[in-house]
């Protein structure tokens, strides 16, 4: 037990060592950074210094114009710093997110799919939203490790330099900000918890709405199910505005007792101007202390609300961090091309008293797709199904001399698109990439979207809905194909995958998929036949489950239940074909 949660809360660790380059040169420009903020409130004091100089006539103007001007390029140089500091900031949250991703999307591909789909409609979208607030916290604790935490001590050291006496006392005040946001760290973690369980259910009752809009019409109970919806929407926005007060109006407060120390400043550095305090000090010495300490003071607000920012984060990561580690230690990587050959496979439902796939047996080569169909509920999604490994089944299917399920993994080897539209509520580019990194380009091409992605409001960042609901259905079975053809595998099995496009579209899908894929055999499981001219093979199953493995020729010949579909689906090519063979 101990030790799977070390193991869990290394994996905060791993996530920053991962980007030690990143991390290096956000640490270097910060430092650069922080050097040059120290350097701004010396400037601010001595030029109060040189402008009550030339009033009283003892420095001449020129030399105002020498120090505004090495003012003006040492705050030219830390916002450069600043600037160099954030990119490698975003880009390490960015890097982050999608190595959480990954590492997410390999622990579900290891999961049991009866157990994943007991999490609920909603479950993966509310994982994705969890890894996006760690990783915006991680990012927070970054930039504020050098904008607060390095700051301070720069600040600090200043403040010490000119009046230790002083410094003491001013500094018992931003310690007090911490002492009330940890006291604030219950309220602020509880409203934020809170706020994503009320937008969970506010999310899963507009599904609900939507889905069944209909049937609460038929029945009657369309107000019952709005005055539902209306208490759901209400409680969320009432969450929302709890999350928010404590947040963001705490702030305010922070600062207010940060600043507090200002007052000692004009009263005891007032003393040392007049020298009558701790310190002689001129005009400079007190506009630079002064201006050095509103800048601490703000700083330390800032870490204080950065506190409230990372317990919010923290509800977040508790939540997620048991699938940041994959049930295998390793992710499995693609298995390389070799020959798909399937001996004898038989498999029958649990209690049914028949075979649904009978005696199936073919092999194919890389570059092959072959096409599997049959008449309605005659077992080709089930057969597809069986390559998963999901259900025992007699026979043997082997991917070179391994066996399949035993010798090799069906994750290494199979990309699969079934019935169901397993989208979520992300971005068109997240709900490809699953976390790994890489150029959308080819994927999108060869899935018929690279035209309507780039017409899309914000291009492939744009939110497509829970389950995809944005899009149109066929819109949605092109998003699953470039999501296969990005994690693209030797062996890729589409289930009805044209079912929802026009037959231009099917065409172009074919023709486009089997030009990216010639190192992989594709499994086309269709009742469409129109491309199954230019398949390798064609399995028929028949009515009794015997599977024929012939080609589109030969079935038309000699198969009268395959010749009688495509005759359906293609009158014209069928007379064609007749007056062929005449």
């Amino acid at each position: 037990m101990d030790h799977g949660r070390k193991k869990r809360n290394q994996q905060g660790i791993l996530l920053f060592s991962k980007e030690k380059k990143i991390l290096a040169m956000t640490a270097l420009s910060g430092i650069l950074y922080n050097l040059g903020l120290v350097a701004v409130p010396w400037f601010e004091g001595h030029i109060s210094q040189y402008l009550a100089d030339i009033l009283e006539g003892t420095r001449q103007p020129s030399s105002l114009v020498f120090l505004a001007l090495s003012y003006f390029f040492t705050v030219l140089f830390v916002q450069a710093m600043r600037y160099v500091k954030r990119l490698y900031v975003r880009r390490f949250a960015n890097n982050t997110i999608l190595s959480m991703k990954e590492t997410i999307y390999t622990r579900l591909l290891q999961e049991n799919r009866q157990d994943l789909e007991g999490q609920g409609a909603r479950w993966m979208t509310r994982v994705i939203s969890d890894v996006e607030a760690c990783a915006e916290g991680m990012r927070k604790f970054t930039t504020e490790l050098f904008d607060t935490g390095v700051a301070l001590l720069a600040y600090s050291a200043f403040l010490f330099y000119y009046d230790w006496r002083l410094t003491f006392l001013v500094l018992l005040f931003p310690p007090a900000a911490y002492l009330l946001a940890d006291r604030l760290k219950k309220p602020v973690t509880s409203a934020s918890r809170r706020a994503k369980e009320s937008a969970e259910r506010l999310a899963r009752g507009t599904m609900d709405r939507l889905r069944h809009a209909l049937t609460y019409r038929l029945y009657g109970e369309e107000e019952t199910a709005d005055e539902r919806y209306h208490r759901l929407l209400t409680d969320y926005e009432k969450r929302r505005i709890r999350q928010g007060l404590w947040e963001n109006s705490m702030e305010p407060l922070y600062r207010i007792i940060a600043m507090t120390g200002s007052l000692l400043i004009l009263w005891l550095g007032g003393n040392n101007v007049m020298g009558q305090g701790w310190e002689d000090w001129n005009i400079a010495a007190f506009a630079a202390y002064l201006a050095c300490f509103t800048r601490l003071a703000v700083k330390s607000s800032h870490a204080a609300h950065l506190f409230n920012a990372l317990q919010k984060a923290d509800v977040s990561w508790h939540r997620i961090r048991d699938f940041l580690t994959p049930l295998s230690e390793t992710a499995l990587p693609p298995a390389k091309p070799d020959r798909l050959t399937v001996s004898h496979v038989s498999f029958t439902y649990p209690g049914a008293g028949h075979a649904v796939i009978q005696d199936c047996t073919f092999s194919a080569a890389p570059s092959d797709i072959i096409g599997i169909t049959g008449g309605t509920a005659s077992g080709k999604s089930t057969l597809g199904r069986l390559f998963l490994m999901e259900s025992p089944h007699e026979g043997s299917i082997t991917w070179g001399q391994k066996e399949l399920g035993r010798d090799i993994s069906p994750l290494s080897l199979i990309g699969y698109m079934g019935h169901s539209m397993e989208l979520f509520n992300a971005s068109l580019e997240d709900n490809i990439r699953l976390g790994k990194k890489g150029n959308l380009d080819e994927a999108l091409w060869g899935a018929c979207l690279d035209e309507e992605a780039a017409a899309f409001p914000q291009g492939v960042k744009t939110v497509i809905g829970e389950g995809g609901i944005r899009l149109s259905g066929g819109q949605q079975a092109r998003v699953m194909i470039a999501r296969l053809l990005y994690h693209r595998r030797p062996l890729i099995i589409l289930d009805d995958p044209f079912a929802s496009v026009d037959r231009e579209t099917e065409d172009q899908l074919f023709d486009r998929i089997h030009a990216l894929c010639r190192d992989s055999i594709i499994l086309l499981i269709s009742h469409r036949l129109r491309t199954f001219p230019k398949t390798s093979q064609v399995l028929w199953i028949g009515k009794d489950g015997k599977v024929t493995t012939s080609t589109h020729e030969k079935l038309l010949a000699e198969n009268e239940d395959y010749r009688r579909l495509w005759a359906l689906q293609n009158p014209k090519m069928h007379e064609s074909h007749c007056e062929e063979r005449r």
